[in-house]
């Protein structure tokens, strides 16, 4: 059973993500840190798959699912780019180099031309994760022997390159250390909502942690703005203090969603987000960018007040195009059979929702419509055992989807 939960706060940093590249609002950073919840999110469901299989076995499944819709995007977008000139570039990476093969196993960001751009530049992510991946059965390890300390640790580790100004002597490297320092902290945190240490926290301290924190980021961030203003996506610093802040309130709550099973266009739209969340990611961008030329060809580009109506609208559509024509691989990827659009709508739950579980039980199993209610024998209160845990949810960071073989 999936954590309804999860899913929308999945299903709420993608759409962020579509309309942050889009219209570039700064603020936007700062009302929903996505990439940090997302990175969270995946360190709560990577450490229940690494709590039930071994740590080969979780490693392997996630780059079967990462990988191939990274692939299909690869073939199409290096061909195209070297159509486009790619060979013949001033400056950037050369085609023809040993860094052609992160288009199979992005261990750095894969290369691409200037022209193509809004294909490659987005796959920083895909990068980040990937290593999240390899190293999570280090990382959980560490976590269960020292706790919140390694929660921490990315933020000192954030903290020293800063002061020391380190750097690594390979630019994609350097930047897959400071995208790990940025956003460890999240992804260890996902361990701690994983195994009901967060919730066991007080929400007094949580919230006063979460104070703490959001107000350093914010007051590095004044300190330190870009050029686009108050926008944390430029400050490294103030975006790990601020999403770690967001994601230990976030995390901390269990609210009750049997209401998303009710709003049904909602419930299709978080299913089919959840679904399709690489394909989405790997291709908005490409939507965007396709945008003016579209419009132009069609004699609509001068809008005037509805230029930002009609632009979302289009980015919206053009991503769902690429669903219907890519969005399979991820069926295949996941082992599922292939389906076009899968918008499908959650039963509608039937009774109340049960009582919480105990601090300490995991949170997969407590969110999402339950069945009709069967009525045990008595037991002494002594002796009755817990819930078993419901089925997780696949874990592969906002990338979503259906349960996953153990």
């Amino acid at each position: 059973m999936r954590n309804r939960y999860l899913d929308l706060l999945r299903a709420a940093a993608i759409v962020r993500v579509v309309v942050y590249h889009l219209f570039g609002w700064p603020w936007l950073s700062i009302l929903l840190p996505a990439m940090g919840i997302m990175f969270a999110l995946a360190g709560s469901l990577t450490a229940a798959s690494l709590d039930r299989r071994s740590a080969g076995s979780v490693i392997t499944s996630r780059l079967r699912r990462l990988l191939p819709p990274l692939w299909l995007l690869g073939a199409i977008a290096v061909p195209a780019m070297l159509y486009a000139g790619w060979a013949q570039q001033d400056g950037g990476d050369s085609p023809w180099s040993w860094k052609l093969g992160l288009w199979l196993l992005p261990i750095g960001d894969p290369p691409g031309s200037h022209a193509g751009i809004d294909a490659w530049e987005p796959l920083w992510y895909i990068r980040a994760y990937l290593w999240f991946v390899l190293l999570s059965p280090l990382m959980y390890l560490a976590y269960k022997k020292v706790g919140w300390a390694a929660v921490i640790a990315p933020v000192a580790l954030l903290a020293a390159l800063d002061k020391t100004g380190f750097s690594l002597p390979f630019g994609r490297a350097d930047s897959a250390m400071w995208d790990f320092a940025t956003y460890g902290a999240c992804w260890i945190a996902g361990f701690a909502h994983h195994d009901g240490r967060l919730h066991r926290l007080r929400p007094g301290l949580v919230g006063l942690a979460a104070v703490a924190l959001g107000g350093a980021a914010l007051y590095w961030l004044h300190g330190h703005a870009g050029d686009e203003g108050w926008d944390l996506n430029d400050v490294p610093e103030a975006q790990a203090l601020w999403s770690l802040a967001f994601v230990l309130v976030a995390l901390h709550w269990r609210p009750d969603m049997t209401w998303l099973a009710y709003l049904r266009p909602v419930d299709r739209a978080v299913n089919l987000l959840n679904s399709r969340a690489v394909t989405v990611y790997l291709w908005h961008n490409i939507a965007i960018a396709a945008i003016w030329p579209m419009l132009t060809f069609l004699a609509l580009d001068d809008l005037g007040s509805m230029e930002g109506p009609v632009t979302l609208a289009a980015t919206f559509a053009l991503t769902a195009v690429a669903v219907l024509a890519f969005g399979w691989v991820e069926d295949l990827a996941a082992r599922r059979r292939p389906r076009i659009w899968p918008a499908t709508a959650s039963p509608a739950p039937v009774s109340s929702p049960a009582a919480p579980p105990p601090p300490g039980a995991p949170l997969h199993a407590e969110v999402g419509p339950l069945p009709p209610p069967v009525a045990p024998p008595p037991v002494p209160p002594a002796r009755r055992a817990l819930p078993a845990p419901a089925e997780e949810p696949a874990a592969i960071s906002w990338f979503g989807g259906g349960p996953e073989p153990r």
